[in-house]
């Protein structure tokens, strides 16, 4: 559905992202891995053609960089880690402008799943009885949860998530990633995100690209790129041990 091949990019002296290649498939959940500074949340940048790039990006045989806004949106919807409102826009409001790719232009009135669209999406991220407040009103995981209901309503084939759970408290990154694994159950459809939980990356993906410094340490299945070697590699700490650690504090 989604390839993209040798990209690269490069802020002044600095590459960022270093010949990074990766294929997205129909079914599959791509989780994107490393430390702080590994150029993920850059890669998702340029697959949503907002940073420039070297190498091709392509979905199916066609250039992203040749596409149409509206149909690119139509396709790929993007979350990305920071979102923020300064009007007093209300929540269905917000959520709406997932649509606006499916309009056949400006002054059009809804498309016709436009109104299915949004109320199926308000009632997956639990918002239906908050839709009329005002967007300056909420909290920071409120307000994640509208931009992801927004990404829902928009209806593309790959979701493309820079730390959805990012805000959310325990029940609903639960809520969130389990809403995700079952949107991505319907067929033609496939998911890529980044996550620094290590935890949820295992638990919910399919494949994963581990990353640090811009360049691929490895990639393919989750388990065989989540192995302890690699993630010594790339985390400088033992990584299995520490998980299990913490998880033994929990042990009645």
């Amino acid at each position: 559905m989604l390839r993209g091949d040798h990209i690269s990019v490069r802020y002044g002296a600095a590459t960022v992202v270093d010949d990074l290649s990766f294929h997205l498939e129909e079914g599959q959940w791509l989780m994107l891995a490393g430390p702080n500074g590994a150029g993920k949340s850059t890669l998702i940048e340029a697959i949503a053609q907002g940073v420039p790039y070297t190498g091709s990006i392509r979905w199916e045989e066609q250039e992203l960089r040749a596409m149409k806004p509206a149909q690119l949106a139509q396709r790929i919807g993007v979350l990305s880690q920071k979102n923020s409102v300064g009007y007093a826009y209300t929540v269905d409001e917000v959520v709406g402008l997932g649509r606006y790719a499916w309009k056949s232009g400006l002054f059009s009135g809804s498309d016709d799943q436009g109104k299915q669209q949004v109320e199926k999406a308000l009632e997956m991220t639990g918002l239906t009885e908050l839709r009329r407040a005002s967007m300056l009103t909420l909290s920071g995981g409120e307000t994640q949860r509208v931009f992801l209901a927004q990404v829902f309503s928009q209806n593309p084939q790959v979701l493309i998530l820079d730390e959805p759970a990012n805000h959310l408290d325990l029940k609903y990154q639960q809520h969130i990633f389990s809403l995700i694994q079952q949107w991505l159950r319907e067929p033609g459809r496939a998911v890529l995100s980044v996550v620094h939980d290590l935890s949820l990356a295992r638990r919910y993906g399919t494949h994963a690209i581990l990353m640090d410094h811009g360049k691929t340490v490895s990639k393919g299945l989750i388990g065989e790129v989540m192995t302890p070697e690699n993630l010594r590699q790339v985390y400088d700490m033992d990584v299995f041990a520490w998980m299990r650690e913490m998880l033994s504090q929990w042990k009645e």
